[in-house]
C-alpha cells in the first residue's frame, strides 16, 4: 500500500537513526513510500565535542557519511577506506587526547565546519553547504539535515571516581563512549546549555508542516533526549497535525545497538536508561516519551516480534502499537520496518 505523504520528519541520533533513513529513503525510492514524500532529518548536536581545535559533530556526520554512502560500513561511523596518518603524528608528538581517533578524511570535514564557524557561519548553514557534497547528488531536493539547534550544547556524564574529592568525576559523553566504551557505571547524565538553545532555524516549521513525525532507534537518552529538550521541540510535537511514531530501540531487554551497531552501543544505551531511571525495554521507553493523548509525544510506538507481549501494556498508555521485526539487516528489512511505522498511524 503506497503511502500519500508529502512530508516527513525524522528526528536522528548517530548510527541507528542513520540506518533507519536509509531504509526510509530505499522505501521512497523503491515505491514503498510515496515517491512526492520530502524528509527533513533534525538531528542531535548534544555529541558535539571540540578535539584539537575542531569543532566535530558526530550524529551530523553519521549521517550525511551513511546517506551519502562515504561511512566505515565496519564501525558504522566514519569514512570508509580511512587512514589515519595525522592521528599517528599527534600521538607521536604526545598530543592528548589519543582516545579519539581523527581519520584523515574526515579532518577535511571539520577543518571545513571549524573555518566556517569561525567566519561566523551558524551551524545550520555549515550543514547545509556540507551537505551538497554529501546528500545532494544522490537524493537532490529529497532530504535536508538539519541540526536540532546552533547553540553549543553538550553531553556529559558523571561516573564514579574514587580518586576525586567528591567520589565522581564529569566526562564528556565521547569520552563515556570511546575511551571508556561505556564499560563504568554512569551516575548522572546533563546535557550543558540545553535550557538556553533555541531550535535551529527551519526545525519548527519541519514539525509543523510535516504529514509525519518518526523517531527512529536511537538512544533515548543522549540521541532524542536532547532533541527532545531543545525548548520548544516537544510543544511543536504535541501542536503539530502530522502523526507522531516511534520506533523502539530495545529488542527484548537489550539495547538495540546490541544487534544493530556494535556491543559497546549497546552497552551505552543500556548503562545510560539504566542511570537515569528508564527501564531496558521497549515498553519503558514507550513510557519515557509517552503519549500525546497523555502530554507525551506519541501517537503509535513500534515494538520488535519478540516483544508482542507488551503491545497491550503499550496501548493502555493512549498509543498505537504493533509488533514487527525490528532488526535493520538490510535496506530492504529496514525499509519495511519504515513502512510498518506509517502505516501504524494510518
Amino acid at each position: 500500500m503506497e503511502s500519500q505523504l508529502n512530508a516527513i520528519t525524522v528526528l536522528s541520533g548517530g548510527t541507528g537513526g542513520a540506518r533507519f533513513l536509509q531504509g526510509l529513503l530505499h522505501g521512497i525510492h523503491s515505491g514503498l513510500v510515496s515517491p512526492t514524500a520530502r524528509v527533513t532529518i533534525v538531528a542531535n548536536t548534544a555529541d558535539d565535542v571540540w578535539m584539537h581545535g575542531l569543532k566535530i559533530s558526530p550524529d551530523l556526520d553519521a549521517v550525511m557519511y551513511t546517506l551519502g554512502d562515504g561511512i566505515d560500513p565496519e564501525h558504522g561511523s566514519g569514512r570508509r577506506n580511512e587512514t589515519r596518518s595525522a592521528q599517528e603524528e599527534l600521538a607521536a608528538y604526545g598530543v592528548e587526547p589519543t582516545w579519539f581517533t581523527l581519520g584523515d578524511r574526515e579532518i577535511a570535514t571539520h577543518l571545513v565546519r571549524t573555518q566556517m564557524l569561525e567566519a561566523g557561519y551558524p551551524l545550520s548553514q555549515i550543514t547545509a553547504a556540507l551537505c551538497k557534497r554529501w546528500l545532494s547528488p544522490a537524493y537532490g531536493d529529497t532530504v535536508r539535515l538539519v541540526p536540532m539547534s546552533d547553540d553549543r550544547v553538550e553531553t556529559h556524564v558523571a561516573i564514579a571516581d574514587p580518586d576525586a574529592p567528591s567520589g565522581r568525576r564529569v566526562v564528556h559523553v565521547q569520552e563515556y563512549f570511546v575511551r571508556l566504551h561505556a564499560e563504568v557505571p554512569a551516575e548522572a547524565v546533563a546535557v550543558i546549555g540545553l535550557d538556553e538553545s533555541v531550535p535551529a532555524p527551519g526545525v519548527l516549521a519541519a514539525i509543523a508542516e510535516a504529514d509525519l513525525v518518526i523517531l527512529p532507534p536511537s538512544n533515548p537518552i543522549v540521541s532524542l533526549g536532547p532533541i527532545l529538550g531543545v525548548p520548544g521541540i516537544v510543544d511543536a510535537l504535541r501542536a503539530t497535525s502530522a502523526k507522531v511514531v516511534g520506533v523502539s530501540p530495545v529488542i527484548g531487554d537489550r539495547f538495540v545497538g546490541s544487534a544493530n551497531a556494535g556491543a559497546s552501543t549497546g552497552s551505552m544505551g543500556e548503562q545510560l536508561m539504566t542511570a537515569t531511571g528508564v527501564e531496558v525495554s521497549a515498553a519503558g521507553v514507550a513510557k519515557l516519551y509517552a503519549a500525546r493523548s497523555a502530554g507525551g509525544v506519541l501517537d503509535g510506538w513500534l515494538v520488535d516480534s519478540t516483544d508482542a507481549a507488551v503491545v497491550a501494556e503499550v496501548e493502555a498508555l493512549g498509543m498505537a502499537c504493533r509488533a514487527v521485526p525490528l532488526l535493520m539487516t538490510d535496506h530492504a528489512a529496514t525499509a519495511t520496518m519504515a513502512t510498518a511505522a506509517i502505516e501504524l498511524v494510518g
